[in-house]
């Protein structure tokens, strides 16, 4: 089974990366789906969601969890019945989690596409990055700062939260693979530490509330 990475962010927390290779048959085996789970499973039309899903569960499985452990509320963020705190991706044949004992966390893993030159002014100032002439590394940071911005989202879960109204990423260099976040909303600022890293043209974010 292709765990893909494990990445010890510190003590309590830890990030899981999963590469999809098998067929839905073999991601199937050893897992056991709670009803509600089944059903969601067998409601998705693409197998690569299905895939997707599976996968997640066998990356649970590695940091000692089952599907029984895990519960969704009423804006649909995933959380873990023992308190520890979870978020989850899936962007193609990629999946992951990020599991923390004591602090918020959020994860997101994007493919590195053209697409996102066509919409970024949709979530962040792009006149920011108009030093940027290299069209690879305007997709690069472009990508990193979505994937920045779906991260602290889904740790805010607050309806009416907008990316770029609300959520802001903090400028960093492609190598330095850290940088921070702020969310200011009704009043309300809250910080976050966050880190990515690219491979195979996805990148992978998470962050950390401080």
């Amino acid at each position: 089974m292709p765990l893909y990475k494990t990445l010890e962010v510190n003590s309590s927390t830890v990030v899981y990366v999963w590469k999809i290779q098998e067929s839905e048959d073999e991601l199937s085996s050893n897992i056991v789906l709670t009803d509600k789970s089944t059903n969601r499973l067998k409601g998705m039309k693409s197998e690569m969601h299905r895939k997707g899903f599976l996968s997640i569960r066998h990356l649970m499985a590695k940091a000692g969890y089952l599907d029984t452990d895990m519960y969704y509320d009423k804006m649909g963020k995933p959380h873990l019945k023992d308190g520890n705190k979870i978020s989850i991706t899936h962007s193609n044949h990629f999946t992951g989690i990020i599991v923390s004992k004591d602090t918020e966390v959020g994860i997101d893993i994007e493919k590195q596409r053209e697409k996102i030159l066509r919409i970024a002014y949709k979530f962040t100032p792009i006149e920011e990055y108009k030093t940027i002439a290299n069209t690879e590394a305007l997709i690069r940071k472009l990508t990193v700062v979505w994937g920045c911005k779906e991260s602290l989202y889904k740790i805010y879960e607050q309806e009416g939260l907008s990316f770029i109204n609300h959520i802001i990423i903090n400028n960093f260099d492609l190598m330095d693979g850290i940088t921070t976040g702020e969310i200011v909303y009704s009043g309300i600022r809250t910080k976050y530490d966050i880190t990515f890293i690219e491979f195979e043209e996805f990148t992978c974010v998470y962050a950390l509330k401080k």
